[in-house]
């Protein structure tokens, strides 16, 4: 997607201009990923045209590999990020997705079986997912391609209530169940169990929820591994952080972690870029979990959707204190 934002802290009616990037979750993992050390490809269509060049362009400076990446069509979603400030939130607004070069890829765009057999983890996210049917047949077949295979299986739930629209719990689940039941790793809290599936819990604070719903999650969809977050914005504009991973039927969480905000867009990418990493690392669950929560709050110190921190970088922010100047 182009991400076109506006500068500093004015809405778009006060704004004149705006600063423009390339994103999105799958960028934003695999870019993560990539800078981790490990060798990340982008299945995608983009357009062919000077802005199809532009994000094949930024892509190449991610570390990004485009050997998967087709060119066709005319267009690539864009979404406005107008920043907020104290009281009032960031805003996102999306904008000509649905006519996107990717969401209009026709099938036989790519040979999911080829590419299947040249990677080892498969990342999706609840995003792509609300698309079109078009685009969640490629997902659905790419992800079977992959099980197939005997690669491993990632799925970031990532409900956005605007892209679904009307009843969009009841649209979304049927196709959440089926994503779930071909995962390995799940990215979701018991917000998500609640409301895109449905779940039902007599608990009343969230550590108590996550704690009964999780384990059911992952029991019913035989999903290995479940992680994710849980986020408090404090009085004085600092956010804190807390990740969680339930592997082999136990919970480990990592330190609740404070720290201020620059742009908080895309550090949810970075988390999960931290524990794909630690599975695929074989990191103990205290490591994976500490390692991306970590990652995460990094992220949101970096302006742009795209985590930026190295392995070391974020090993080192584990492990030492917040210095002054690195010489």
């Amino acid at each position: 997607m182009m991400r076109l934002q506006v500068p500093g802290y004015e809405l778009l009616s006060q704004a004149g201009t705006l600063n423009y990037s390339f994103s999105g979750t799958g960028v934003n993992v695999t870019a993560a990923l990539a800078r981790f050390g490990h060798a990340g490809h982008l299945v995608s269509t983009l357009p062919a045209n000077a802005v199809g060049d532009a994000a094949v362009a930024y892509l190449r400076k991610l570390g990004v590999t485009q050997s998967f990446i087709s060119r066709a069509g005319n267009y690539v979603g864009m979404y406005f990020l107008e920043n907020g400030f104290g009281a009032r939130p960031s805003r996102v607004t999306y904008s000509n997705r649905l006519e996107s070069s990717f969401n209009t890829a026709p099938d036989g765009t790519y040979d999911f079986e080829d590419i299947a057999q040249k990677i080892d983890v498969v990342h999706f996210c609840g995003i792509t997912l609300a698309m079109n049917d078009s685009v969640r047949h490629h997902m659905k077949t790419f992800a079977k391609a992959v099980k197939a295979s005997g690669g491993t299986v990632v799925f970031d739930c990532n409900y956005r209530p605007t892209l679904w629209g009307e009843a969009g719990y009841e649209k979304a689940k049927p196709h959440y169940e089926e994503m779930l039941h071909l995962a390995d790793i799940v990215m979701m809290n018991e917000k998500d169990a609640m409301f895109v599936l449905g779940m039902k819990t007599e608990k009343e604070e969230r550590q108590e929820q996550l704690m009964e719903l999780i384990p059911a999650v992952a029991k019913k969809y035989n999903i290995s591994v479940i992680a994710g977050t849980h986020r408090s914005i404090n009085g004085n504009n600092t956010h804190s952080l807390q990740g969680f991973i339930f592997k082999s039927e136990t919970f480990t969480f990592s330190k609740a972690l404070t720290f201020s905000v620059y742009d908080r867009i895309g550090a949810g990418d970075a988390y999960t870029s931290g524990i794909v990493h630690g599975e695929m690392e074989g990191f103990s669950p205290e490591k994976t979990v500490a390692f991306a929560a970590t990652a995460g709050m990094l992220a949101h110190t970096v302006v742009g959707d795209t985590p930026m921190s190295s392995e070391n970088d974020v090993l080192r922010a584990m492990t030492e204190s917040v210095g002054d100047v690195e010489r």
